[in-house]
This record gives C-alpha cells, sequence and structure tokens, in this order.
C-alpha cells in the first residue's frame, strides 16, 4: 500500500515536531517546509530529521509553493508556519499580515493550480476572538480580533472558508485556543513562568516579570491538540472546528502552580511590569469543543496541572544539563 504523504509548513515549531511525530506513527511521508535562512533552529525535529524530506519553501513566495507541490504530491497540507507571537504583531504588522494572513492565501492558490484534491488544515487561533462576544467560544461566536496577529488570523480563517466554499477545496480550520509544551518558545507566557520557576529552584535568578496576571486562557497541551488537526482531514466532509479544554486559569494560577511544583511561593519572586502589558488585552478566551469532541472522537488528554508539572521538569532538566556544559 502507498504510504500516504503529508506536507507541514512551519514544521520547525512547536506544533510542526508534535504534528510530524505524530503522522510518523500514522505511517505517512512527512515532508517539512522550511525557508531559507541563517538561523533555523532545528531543535524540535532533530530526534526525527532523519525520518523527515525538509524542503526549501517561503509562504511569502507563490512560486516556491507551487513547485514544492509539483515536485512531492503530497495528499495532505497542514499550514501552521506564522508569525505567531501575539507582540511582535504589534511591532512587525506587515510582515505579521503578509505572513500569517496572505500566505494562507499562497498556499491554497497553490493547491487549486497544483492539486484541487489536496486536504488542506489551516492552523485558526482563539485569539480571532478577542474581545470575546460571548463565553464559552465556539465555532460560531462571532470574530473581535485585539492584536494584528489576531486579525491576520481571521483573514487566513474567512479565506479557507471561501476557497472551501468558492472551489470545492476539502479546507479545514482547527481553532485552537492556547497549547502548550516543552517546546514552546520562551517568549511566550508559559514557558517563561516555568523556565524562570526551574532557574530561581536552581539559584540562577531571583525574579520575574510579568504582564498582566489576571488575564486568564485556556491552556491545552500541544502534543494532544496536533491529533485534532488530523482528525479534521480524515473526515468525509471539511468543516472548521474549536480545540480547547474547556476550562480557563489566570496567568497567576500558572504562576501558583508552576512555583509551588518546585518548592517556590510566587508571590515571593513575580513582579509586574507594565512593558508586558498589550496595547489591546484580550481578557477571558474559553472554548466550548463540544463539536470536536462529538464529531471527530477527539479530547484533551492531559490536564493544566500536568502540562505545567511537565514543562518546569523539562526546564529543570534543560538548566541543569547546560550548566553540566551538554
Amino acid at each position: 500500500m502507498t504510504r500516504k504523504r503529508a506536507l507541514i509548513t512551519g514544521i520547525t515549531g512547536q506544533d510542526g515536531s508534535y504534528l510530524a511525530e505524530l503522522l510518523l506513527e500514522e505511517g505517512y511521508e512527512v515532508i517539512g517546509l522550511v525557508r531559507r535562512t541563517s538561523t533555523i533552529n532545528f531543535a524540535r525535529i532533530y530526534h526525527i530529521q532523519d525520518q523527515i524530506e525538509l524542503v526549501s519553501g517561503d509562504l511569502l513566495d507563490q512560486g516556491s509553493l507551487i513547485s514544492v507541490l509539483q515536485e512531492w504530491h503530497p495528499q495532505e497540507v497542514y499550514n501552521l508556519a506564522a508569525q505567531s507571537f501575539v507582540m511582535t504583531s504589534w511591532r512587525q504588522p506587515v510582515f505579521t499580515g503578509d505572513v500569517t494572513a496572505l500566505g494562507v492565501t499562497r498556499v491554497l492558490e497553490a493547491i487549486r493550480a497544483v492539486d484541487p484534491a489536496i486536504r488542506f488544515y489551516q492552523a485558526s487561533s482563539s485569539e480571532m476572538f478577542g474581545k470575546v462576544r460571548e463565553v464559552p467560544q465556539t465555532e460560531d461566536t462571532p470574530f473581535y480580533p485585539r492584536s494584528p496577529y489576531g486579525v491576520a488570523k481571521v483573514y487566513g480563517h474567512w479565506i479557507t472558508v471561501n476557497y472551501r466554499e468558492s472551489y470545492g477545496l476539502f479546507a479545514c480550520s482547527g481553532i485552537l485556543f492556547n497549547h502548550e509544551s516543552p517546546r514552546r518558545g520562551l517568549e511566550f507566557v508559559t514557558r517563561k513562568v516555568t523556565y524562570h520557576a526551574a532557574k530561581i529552584r536552581l539559584g540562577l535568578a531571583d525574579s520575574l516579570a510579568l504582564g498582566n496576571l489576571e488575564s486568564k486562557r485556556d491552556w491545552g497541551y500541544a502534543g494532544d491538540y496536533v491529533r485534532a488537526m488530523w482528525l479534521m482531514l480524515q473526515q468525509e466532509q471539511p468543516d472548521d472546528y474549536v480545540v480547547g479544554t474547556g476550562r480557563t486559569h489566570s496567568v497567576q494560577e500558572l504562576c501558583e502552580v508552576a512555583f509551588s511544583h518546585v518548592g517556590l511561593d510566587w508571590r515571593e519572586h513575580v513582579v509586574q511590569d507594565q512593558r508586558f502589558m498589550r496595547p489591546a488585552e484580550v481578557d477571558l478566551l474559553v472554548s466550548d469543543p463540544a463539536k470536536a469532541r462529538e464529531a471527530l472522537g477527539w479530547q484533551p488528554g492531559t490536564s493544566f496541572e500536568d502540562l505545567v508539572h511537565m514543562m518546569v521538569d523539562a526546564d529543570l532538566a534543560l538548566l541543569a544539563s547546560e550548566s553540566r556544559g551538554g
């Protein structure tokens, strides 16, 4: 039997690495699209790099996307590439729009030109809900993005729906709520907290500066969420799905769980800093994942506490390894 072939944009990121692992387990041939730069970080996929094929391409370059599809003929394309850090989107709004919004159109156009039978997954985001119109948020909740990143993701979401309805493409969007892991970048608040809890525990630091401690998010484990992406492309009909835990936690709770795991009181180490306050804050994001549960048979398998403990333990191991020089 011929192996299925999938193309992942953003394969070097958190989600891309977990998705690549899942697809390899499912017997896929995995192709990863990477930009040709001098600073690519392969750390997240180093352990599977000999099992996947990395090809050069860029969401800013329509021709490169067409060439990759023509050469590799994937049956599935997962578009995970984006400028995905919300704070950066205020500093680089045009770049964020070009990659995170128009990049989706370029991928869809390439699919339409090369092989309209390709199944397409778009990584949508709970940041699209922004100033939420209802709690919890479902697939039918109106969008009100509060950052250039959220605005760009709304465009990417609706262009995916448009190509599905206009051209009959099998195009799905997963509206994923915050999903974290030990592979999360240090610029994200979850990893910032777990890394500093470990650092302070080991005597390598004594304080952590954060922004809004009351901000609440629906946090889950990225390793669970990539299975929902895959399940969407295995259905008979394309559709959009909210993916989350249905539970919300504040940044303060995140600090409490992380610091208590290493025997520390967060209040003795965490300070609020205006530099980390967003120009327009998103206060409460919480999912209603009923559709994903019922239609896909998906549900998260990792609790918030277990996720935070996993991340703190990984950061303790990382820092200990670094201190030994290896």
